[in-house]
């Protein structure tokens, strides 16, 4: 049986996981945002649709950031244990 990784509970509080979330997966949900959105936005079409895809595309980006950052810190704790 696969061990649980024992580092998944401090992640949540580690500044570096939090930090390379927003660094990383924000910039990336804007990016899809405008181009997926963006011509409603600019055309003024905003329907309650629109507003939910441009929440939830920065959300998803961070929320994949953020299970990668912390995986990055799970795994680079593991090998300084060894």
């Amino acid at each position: 049986m696969p061990e649980k990784p024992a580092l998944a509970v401090p992640a949540w509080r580690d500044p570096y996981v939090w930090s390379r979330t927003l660094r990383i997966g924000l910039p990336v949900g804007l990016v899809q945002v405008c181009i997926n959105q963006g011509d409603h936005w600019i055309a003024g079409a905003v329907t309650a649709g629109v507003v939910l895809k441009s929440l939830l595309s920065p959300t998803l980006s961070c929320g994949i950031a953020f299970v990668s950052a912390a995986s990055t810190r799970n795994s680079l704790s593991g090998s300084q244990r060894s």
